[in-house]
């Protein structure tokens, strides 16, 4: 499962800059100028789009705009992918408000929290619901896609319970790890991670 989800997003970033490449009228790409792009190898390039169907011509390289539209089409689910966000705090909020823009086939369309606060609003665009109501919420809206935003020691909690509710995949921002069946995609983010791996690299 790393190794798909490491090829996925290689392909995700093949395609924000074959994108950028696209708006400044460029034609064609080589294996070697796209792997520089993207701070990787020619060949890890080509075995990456070998695996979606496309290779380049040994002429001229990859035409841009054809290459970009496989990407999509192996990306794209063609129809939009409903998502939970649990924990609307700070950073929840800020979840909510970039989706809002930025990712058509992907809609926040429920969020949930304990604080009765903001339970029964609608925050950042998005109707803020109690967590009691999370199973009943996922099935109806039938919600694929779980985020979690919430303090470390709750994870684990708040996965089980998403994973019951019949998730497919979560993307974990809380500090701690969690623990899914096999068969749940799961991917984990901890930014204080990454900024202390920085910090230490640059002392």
């Amino acid at each position: 499962m790393t190794t798909a989800l490491k090829s996925v997003e290689r392909l995700i970033l093949y395609q924000r800059l074959l994108r950028n490449l696209s708006q400044q009228k460029v034609i064609h790409v080589y294996s070697h100028e796209l792997a520089a792009l993207a701070n990787n190898t020619s060949a890890q390039v080509r075995r990456d789009l070998m695996q979606i169907g496309y290779s380049g011509n040994p002429v001229k390289g990859y035409v841009v705009d054809e290459l970009l539209s496989v990407i999509l089409d192996f990306l794209e689910p063609g129809q939009t992918q409903k998502i939970a966000l649990v924990g609307v705090g700070n950073l929840g909020r800020a979840i909510l408000s970039y989706f809002s823009y930025q990712q058509p086939y992907l809609d926040i369309v429920a969020a949930f929290d304990i604080d009765p606060i903001k339970v029964n609003r609608v925050l950042n665009g998005c109707r803020c619901y109690p967590v009691a109501d999370l199973d009943k919420v996922v099935e109806e809206k039938d919600i694929s896609i779980g985020i979690i935003t919430v303090p470390g020691p709750n994870a684990q909690e708040t996965a089980n319970r998403l994973v019951d509710a019949g998730v497919k995949g979560i993307l974990n921002f809380s500090p701690l790890p969690i623990r899914v069946p096999e068969n749940i995609v799961v991917d984990h983010l901890d930014i204080t991670m990454k900024l202390k791996k920085i910090a230490f690299l640059c002392k």
